[in-house]
């Protein structure tokens, strides 16, 4: 399927100031996970990926305020974007309301099948090895610690992942296995939580 060139050199431009954690090679990753669990369940391809393309279209960082608000931006950008372009309103809709429910923080169930596979490889990118590089990228830029040096595993404590790196892997990462919605997302995300698991088994033994 050709995307719209218009469309993805917008895209592109407009991430290029953002964060490694969530910049153009982050929706990219994205695309390519969507594509792959839209073949698997046999969803509608143009929908998922323009969805995947634009989901990020806003995004705040992170430390800002309204970072809580960058789907719903994303989303309401996307409708402006998409309106220039041969798309129906029913498939405006369809992908601006998947843009709007994918984000983590707002905790919201998916709907549609498009909905479920933006969230899930949207998901996907936040765990495994990139997950892992990710996480540290953005908490480097916070200016983060690694670890609680009393409990780095968040052992007898709740994760507080404003102050430590490390404890955002049991905050939102380690949990990310049971909140996945398809078939296929689910078998990729408990891969790549092995990953993590490890990762965190092999620093406890260097720390």
């Amino acid at each position: 399927m050709e995307i719209f060139p218009e469309i993805f050199s917008d895209v592109k431009k407009r991430m290029k100031k953002n964060d490694p954690a969530h910049d153009f090679e982050h929706v990219m990753r994205v695309f390519s996970n969507a594509e792959k669990i839209c073949k698997k369940e046999n969803a509608n391809k143009k929908l998922v990926l323009y969805s995947a393309l634009l989901h990020d279209i806003v995004s705040f960082p992170k430390n800002d305020k309204r970072s809580k608000n960058s789907s719903t931006k994303s989303s309401l950008e996307s409708k402006k974007i998409l309106s220039k372009f041969p798309f129906t309103d029913n498939e405006i809709k369809i992908i601006s309301d998947a843009i709007e429910s994918h984000s983590f923080s707002k905790n919201k169930k998916a709907k549609t099948l498009e909905e479920k596979i933006l969230q899930d490889a949207d998901r996907l990118d936040a765990i495994g090895a990139i997950g892992i590089a990710r996480t540290f990228a953005l908490g480097g830029s916070e200016n983060r610690s690694f670890y609680n040096k009393l409990d780095p595993f968040c052992s007898k404590r709740n994760p507080n992942d404003k102050n430590w790196i490390l404890d955002h892997f049991y905050k939102k990462l380690l949990l990310i296995e049971k909140k996945m919605n398809t078939k296929s997302g689910k078998f990729e995300a408990k891969r790549r939580t092995k990953i993590i698991k490890k990762f965190l088994s092999d620093l406890e033994r260097e720390i």
